[in-house]
């Protein structure tokens, strides 16, 4: 078996969720051996790709907007391992999870979750004090599980 090598896609700037979301269409579309996507965090136009080759990479994000090119050396594991880091364990958020936003212009609101976007670390929520339920997207890490669904209120 291959091993797999990594190798970065360059895009244009804060455009890296677009082009994920095409890059994983083409990926399932063509079936390539493309095993794994990463949107490193704080960096901002470069996509990571894992595969078993650069042609398999390359296709990827063939015909995609707002995708440049690979850079034309693979990475090393070591090289990554310091961005891969971050994200140890997997966030236990779950839907109709009761959160409270504990960033951005919600802060301090308590909201239910109504669904979770792994790829882009995303969760769309509902406000519970809002007049009209209206659902806002927001990151993972700006949220924090208060009481699961079915559990009593502990105040």
């Amino acid at each position: 078996m291959e091993e797999s090598q990594i190798f970065v896609l360059k895009t244009t700037a804060n455009r890296e969720d677009q082009v994920l979301d095409f890059v994983v269409d083409n990926i399932k579309k063509k079936k390539l051996e493309v095993y794994c996507l990463i949107k490193p965090h704080g960096l901002r136009g470069y996509i990571l790709i894992e595969s078993r080759n650069k042609e398999d990479a390359e296709e990827a994000f063939q015909g995609v907007p707002y995708a440049k090119h690979l850079l034309p050396k693979a990475l090393d594991y070591k090289e990554i391992e310091g961005m891969l880091e971050q994200v140890k364990t997997p966030v236990n958020i779950q839907v109709n999870d009761i959160v409270e936003i504990i960033s951005g212009p919600f802060k301090r609101e308590q909201a239910k979750i109504k669904k979770i976007n792994e790829v882009k670390e995303e969760v769309i929520v509902e406000l519970l004090e809002a007049a009209v339920p209206i659902p806002i997207t927001v990151k993972v890490d700006s949220v924090k599980v208060i009481r699961r669904e079915g559990e009593e209120k502990t105040e």
